[in-house]
């Protein structure tokens, strides 16, 4: 952890630095995070979710050592070292279990964060931000960071059993919904500054309050709310002039940064803002996914251009019938009927990114690829790339892009988080 403590640390001396974290567990979007890493020397920050990796599976199948191991597998694959990853738990907590108890879920949510260390995660955002069961509708900060406080102690225990490095952490009590807004947004409120101050105030003495000062003394970052979100096909853009008290409410707290979530969409100008007014952990995940939903079906175009009625079955009307059959990941989102279709397959908040795993999607977009790159080793027409992928053709004319299937699909991925690289540290021209 001594990087990301290194990077508070340069950050908060003056240099115009910061880190983004893939919030992903699509192999895709991770290999090509990789691959993206490999060309620059700064380290790789991949987190997953509560409510994708936990300790019944999450929806991926996966415990926190399994996608430890499968993220351990791909860095393998494409020549990324291992000691070049730092693995990081979000909104671990309650998040997963807000119909049950507060007692039944900080149950749960302490076999969660206990699992997630003993893995090798090493950065851990404690969320109790929700209500559960029983709970009023809104959580006194008092509650929000005794259970917190709860949670670090239990993670410092099993650090202790595990060994290896301290973990750090994030706190916050105004954090952002996981995965987007669930209703319209207009506009929206950044935090108080006096509110920041009091959540830091009552994290400290909760943390001390249960024998935690010690975890306490690693929390390198608090969640706010900077004014940046998106909603199912709206960008609340990131404003410099409404977050400048905010901003500056930090200088107060040496070791400390804020960490700003739902980034995704935001302008390569605004991400650059973020990072010098302290917002300088920067979270991604939908946004990483929508763009390789675009290249996907950039490619499907593509494909039934060229090979016509040869073309492998539709990958769209494929990952939409599955989305029909088990509706269960967008119904309670996308509640107009008139335009269901249209947000199944571009809606902002991105709920087609919990499908791809599912084995007909996986397997259509696998025959996608092969029989793309098998229909001509020379590559794809380059007027159908100019056609329904025009940056690429752009970067293919240029040298710096491979005619592939995969590697234009990687580039989608790799497009977006150049412009996270270039925020966090400017003088990364790679």
């Amino acid at each position: 952890m001594k990087v990301l403590l290194d990077f508070v640390d340069r950050h908060r001396r003056g240099a115009a630095v910061g880190i983004y974290s893939v919030c992903s567990a699509h192999p895709d979007v991770l290999r090509a995070a990789m691959t993206h890493a490999l060309a620059g020397a700064q380290p790789l920050l991949i987190e997953s979710t509560s409510n994708q990796v936990n300790q019944f599976g999450g929806y991926t199948g996966m415990r926190p050592a399994d996608f430890r191991d499968f993220v351990h597998r791909l860095s393998d694959e494409v020549g990324l070292p291992r000691e070049r990853l730092i693995l990081g738990g979000d909104h671990l907590g309650p998040n997963c279990w807000q119909a049950e108890t507060p007692q039944e879920a900080m149950a749960r949510s302490e076999v969660l964060i206990a699992q997630y260390v003993e893995a090798g995660f090493r950065k851990i955002h404690l969320d109790c931000s929700m209500p559960c069961a029983t709970d009023p509708a809104v959580l006194s900060d008092e509650v929000v960071a005794e259970r917190a406080a709860r949670l670090a102690r239990v993670a410092e225990a099993a650090w202790a059993r595990a060994g290896g490095e301290a973990p750090v952490y994030i706190v916050g009590t105004e954090v952002p919904v996981p995965g987007g807004a669930h209703e319209e947004l207009d506009s929206l409120a950044v935090t108080r500054p006096a509110a920041a101050q009091r959540t830091l105030a009552v994290h400290q003495e909760a943390f001390a309050a249960v024998g935690a000062g010690a975890a306490w003394a690693r929390v390198i970052g608090l969640v706010v709310q900077p004014g940046v979100e998106f909603d199912h096909d709206k960008v609340i853009d990131y404003r410099p002039d409404l977050a400048r008290e905010l901003s500056a409410t930090i200088a107060g707290h040496p070791g400390l940064v804020y960490e700003a979530h739902s980034t995704d969409y935001q302008t390569s100008d605004a991400l650059s803002a973020l990072v010098r007014d302290h917002f300088a952990i920067l979270k991604v995940g939908p946004g990483l996914t929508f763009a390789l939903r675009e290249a996907l079906w950039s490619l499907v175009d593509i494909e039934q251009e060229w090979l016509g009625p040869d073309a492998s079955p539709d990958l769209r009307q494929t990952v939409l019938s599955v989305m029909q059959e088990q509706p269960g990941h967008w119904q309670k989102y996308y509640q107009d009927s008139d335009r269901v279709r249209l947000d199944l397959q571009y809606s902002l908040s991105d709920r087609i990114r919990y499908y791809w795993s599912h084995p007909r999607v996986a397997e259509a977009a696998r025959r996608l690829l092969d029989r793309l790159d098998r229909a001509s080793p020379s590559g794809l027409p380059m007027t159908l790339i100019s056609q329904c992928m025009p940056w690429q053709y752009e970067q293919i004319r240029a040298g710096r892009l491979k005619n592939s299937a995969t590697a234009l699909l990687d580039s989608s991925v790799h497009r977006v988080l150049q412009q996270y690289a270039l925020a966090c540290n400017p003088m990364n021209l790679n």
